[in-house]
């Protein structure tokens, strides 16, 4: 099968940690590199956002990067990208030509809109059908943010078009499917297939890295504010009051080493918090890390925390689980399928720094609890998963799109013909 990944604004070469780089990011080339093993030919389409990027990157023998000049050759934040989708839905078709791929695959609800451009600018009579992944829906944005959601104001309609148009949407959790309905979209057209983790290298074997306190809990991802950081770091004097004053969390992420985090207003705030509630010394924030050194960060860790306001799915926590770390982690959006509460991990309610602080004091005060939960959890990643699951499940995905598409072909009316 020849498959076009869409991801305007999340190349799979960037670095991760920056403002606009994570999870996508992530998924993107995990999921290209799977589908590559399995013997598809991949070819993955984003925006040039740098001069000096090579035209075609190649990845693999049926993995290449293919960089489309849309805009201006340097960094523009996501949300400012939508003027930009037409000349990005240019540079797809004309590299098509005259042999499109079998499937278009658009990430993002921008993503889609190039993606749904340029397989209608197909050079065949068949439009290319067209598979939809959002990674996170404005409808839920805008409910959990409210004024401080930066999407432009079209997204309001140009999303749920998106959704209508694409053949089929696959969805990285339940609650996405939930949220697809309540927008009007036929749940027949929808498939689920999780985000994974990269098991080669998140793993419950090898080296722990060194840590200062008694106990550690660890905080990963991006620095904004609806990552909920802040909830954690204001649970910590609730977890001195329960007797747990040698707590040591560190938060990785952000951009940059230590030192450039002084000019991150996130950083800054949560260090301002974090005086105000008098647990300064306990907090450490690192910067952005090399993903080869999470997994010894992750297995110095008692617990890794993850209590944002909305998740759509959710990698952390699931790289926790691989390693064989119990999380904590909010009862919002993927992070509900992916742990199951008192087995893999403990659901806390949104928002709620007291119920943080019980479930840590609770881990924190049992190492056989702990032991327990990390066991189930990573059992629960080697079987659910892994990118080659999840390549397998996009694969069935895609087969029913093109057995759809096909299907309407046949029940066309034949121009010309006698009625």
């Amino acid at each position: 099968m020849r498959i076009s990944m869409v991801s305007e604004h999340a190349s799979p070469l960037a670095a991760l940690g920056g403002v606009d780089a994570g999870g996508q990011n992530v998924h993107v080339a995990a999921l290209s590199t799977a589908l590559a093993r399995r013997g598809h030919h991949v070819t993955v389409y984003t925006r040039r956002d740098a001069d000096d990027l090579p035209e075609r990157v190649p990845i693999l023998p049926r993995l290449e990067v293919v960089h489309v000049e849309a805009g201006p050759a340097c960094h523009v934040p996501k949300d400012e990208l939508l003027p930009f989708m037409a000349q990005l839905a240019d540079g797809i078709s004309n590299d098509w030509g005259e042999r499109p791929p079998d499937v278009v695959h658009g990430h993002f609800w921008m993503s889609g809109l190039a993606a749904l451009d340029a397989a209608r600018r197909g050079g065949t009579d068949a439009r290319v059908p067209v598979v939809q992944t959002f990674h996170a829906l404005g409808t839920v944005k805008r409910r959990h943010q409210g004024v401080e959601d930066t999407s432009p104001v079209e997204r309001q309609w140009l999303e749920p078009s998106v959704a209508r148009s694409a053949d089929r949407i696959i969805a990285t959790c339940s609650d996405e499917v939930f949220e697809l309905k309540a927008m009007g979209i036929d749940t027949a057209r929808i498939s689920i297939a999780p985000c994974g983790v990269d098991l080669g290298l998140f793993s419950g074997s090898g080296p722990r890295e060194g840590r200062t306190g008694t106990h550690r809990i660890l905080s990963v991802g991006r620095l904004v504010p609806r990552k909920g950081v802040d909830l954690v770091v204001r649970a910590l004097p609730l977890l001195r009051d329960a007797g747990f004053g040698d707590v040591e969390l560190l938060i990785v992420g952000g951009g940059g080493d230590p030192e450039a985090l002084g000019a991150d207003p996130e950083a800054r705030r949560l260090l301002a918090i974090a005086d105000a509630v008098g647990v300064r010394r306990q907090v450490r924030l690192r910067g952005q890390v090399r993903r080869e050194a999470m997994p010894g960060i992750f297995r110095s860790a008692d617990a890794v925390v993850c209590t944002p306001w909305y998740e759509p799915f959710g990698i952390v926590p699931l790289e926790a689980m691989a390693c064989g770390v119990p999380v904590v982690a909010a009862a919002v959006g993927g992070l509900r399928d992916t742990i199951v509460d008192r087995r893999t991990g403990i659901l806390v309610p949104a928002q709620d720094p007291a119920a943080i602080a019980e479930a840590l004091a609770e881990l924190l005060a049992d190492p056989g609890l702990r032991a327990e939960l990390g066991r189930a959890g990573q059992k629960r990643a080697l079987a659910r998963y892994s990118w080659d699951r999840v390549a397998a499940e996009t694969e069935k995905a895609y087969q029913h799109t093109l057995a759809g598409s096909a299907a309407a072909r046949r029940l066309e009316p034949v121009e010309g013909a006698a009625l």
